[in-house]
């Protein structure tokens, strides 16, 4: 019951209405070419057939084409053909490997991942990849400096000292976060209201991996149990955004045979990433 009170007092905090403004920013693309069969295949790429008349029509809006009238003074983004003459650090669609340009312009305009991917079909996967990976991480440092609260100012975590008594709490509002940031990324509609299924089995499964974060460090000695807690922390936000960004692309959730297997690779590979700050806390202590 305490964990639960805390948790109403948290999501009190997350507004999903900063996730949605933050998705539906206005970003101006230019596209480059030398041909127009070059213009056409770019712009079918961003927006496939599969998207609905209305959602060609918005993308279309932020699409301008070289040489077209009423463009605005600066765009956020240009993308070249590979017929074009393009400055040396442009970005450069290839017609052969599209996934190319979408990783390239996300390492460079991390700050447009969310409104390209709600517009832009290509960009879904990898924006949703990535904020699994970054909102998981946060997670099991998060876990890690809570259990050693001296570690939170170098792993850079001002709010590791938050004024809930349960780091579970975090930990859920971090996966509840999660979930706008996943619905905002495919295009559907956020909130907790819009998205009270989603975010009811957040809050539920917060439960049952805490117990087993708790069971771990109480049986390794020494501290010994950090390193599973923070990979217990890291598995459970990254299924949890998997599962929904399966839901949200394909319509179905991960099976529970399919769960168990996400959860054991991410645990492995969080048991790798806590391992990582561990290391990256002893150095920062002995420099």
């Amino acid at each position: 019951m305490s964990l639960l009170s805390q948790l109403r007092q948290a999501v009190t905090s997350l507004n999903p209405g900063e996730v949605r403004e933050m998705a539906e920013q206005r970003v101006s693309i230019r596209l480059v070419a030398a041909h127009a069969s070059s213009y056409t295949t770019m712009a079918g790429w961003l927006m496939p057939e599969s998207i609905s008349p209305a959602k060609r029509a918005d993308a279309s809006r932020m699409i301008y084409l070289e040489g077209e009238d009423n463009k605005p003074d600066h765009f956020d983004l240009e993308i070249y053909a590979e017929d074009a003459i393009a400055p040396a650090d442009a970005f450069i669609f290839r017609r052969e490997a599209p996934h190319r340009v979408v990783k390239e312009i996300l390492d460079r305009r991390e700050a447009l991942g969310l409104p390209l991917a709600r517009l832009f079909p290509p960009f879904r996967e990898e924006v949703c990849k990535r904020l699994i990976h970054k909102i998981a991480m946060e997670n099991a440092a998060f876990s890690l400096a809570t259990a050693l609260p001296n570690m939170a100012p170098l792993l850079g975590l001002g709010w590791a000292a938050g004024e809930f008594a349960s780091d579970s709490v975090i930990l859920t509002m971090n996966q509840i976060r999660l979930a706008f940031y996943m619905g905002a990324a495919n295009d559907r509609a956020i909130g907790y209201g819009e998205q009270r299924t989603e975010v009811g089995s957040i809050i539920a499964g917060a439960f049952g991996w805490r117990a087993v974060a708790r069971e771990l460090i109480g049986k390794i000695p020494l501290g010994g149990g950090l390193i599973p807690k923070a990979a217990i922390a890291y598995a459970g936000t990254y299924v949890v955004g998997a599962s929904l960004e399966r839901y949200y692309r394909f319509g179905y959730k991960y099976t529970r045979t399919e769960r168990r297997a996400a959860y054991e690779d991410a645990f492995e590979k969080g048991k790798q990433i806590a391992s990582g700050l561990m290391e990256r806390i002893k150095n920062r202590k002995t420099a």
